[in-house]
């Protein structure tokens, strides 16, 4: 659950994310840029305050709506799979508690995120650390439309299981693109990468299972 108050990010905090970091190393994070990332983005900040030292171990969270924030692993994971590159402008699927969002904006690219669920879009909203990224544009909208509007995206990432790859979202990416998504139902997922050609061919990489929670169609209000 996220709380709109300020919290004190103090020194043992950036101890406990210092660990952290070196646990997602130890598992094959290489990605220097998107580990600096995560030491720099206190997580305690997106949980509840009983949580305060638990929100840097390397699992996963309860959050509003029925959602949930992501463990560190797979978050690093998708974010170095997406090879960011300066002044990228990246698609995010299911804003969530926007940790993804914002480390994602720690790298100092355009990010537009697309929420589904209203409670979370607005209590998301109220974060007091989003001020911090003015580069992250927030959205109330169904993930499998994307944003036409503002496509064509150099990198796409879906935060959620994914039943199918979604054929707008593969529109919306540019030519050169990459996207990251898990896709697969409650039993489990692939992450798959996906890699749009100049010419606009897809290639498909199949890189591990995980466990998301299902991306779903349209607006909850």
């Amino acid at each position: 659950m996220l709380h709109s108050k300020p919290k004190e990010d103090n020194y043992l905090h950036k101890g406990l994310r210092k660990q952290l970091v070196q646990t997602l190393r130890e598992k094959g994070i290489k990605d220097e840029k998107v580990l600096a990332a995560i030491e720099a983005i206190p997580r305690h900040f997106f949980l509840d305050p009983a949580f305060e030292r638990q929100a840097y171990e390397d699992r996963a969270f309860p959050i509003t709506a029925g959602q949930t924030i992501s463990q560190p692993y797979t978050v690093a994971y998708q974010t170095q799979l997406l090879e960011i590159k300066k002044f990228d402008k990246v698609l995010e699927i299911g804003t969530g508690s926007a940790y993804q969002a914002c480390v994602l904006a720690e790298l100092g690219i355009a990010v537009f995120t697309i929420e589904r669920q209203k409670e979370l879009y607005d209590f998301v909203g109220q974060f007091f650390f989003l001020k911090k990224y003015p580069n992250i544009k927030r959205f109330y909208g169904d993930g499998f439309e994307g944003l036409p509007t503002y496509a064509p995206f150099d990198k796409i990432i879906i935060t959620a299981a994914a039943p199918f790859i979604p054929p707008k979202l593969v529109e919306q990416l540019k030519p050169g693109g990459i996207m990251v998504l898990p896709v697969g139902d409650d039993k489990g997922q692939k992450m798959l990468r996906i890699t749009k050609d100049k010419e606009g061919k897809v290639q498909e990489e199949e890189l591990g299972n995980f466990s998301f929670v299902p991306m779903l169609e349209g607006k909850n209000k």
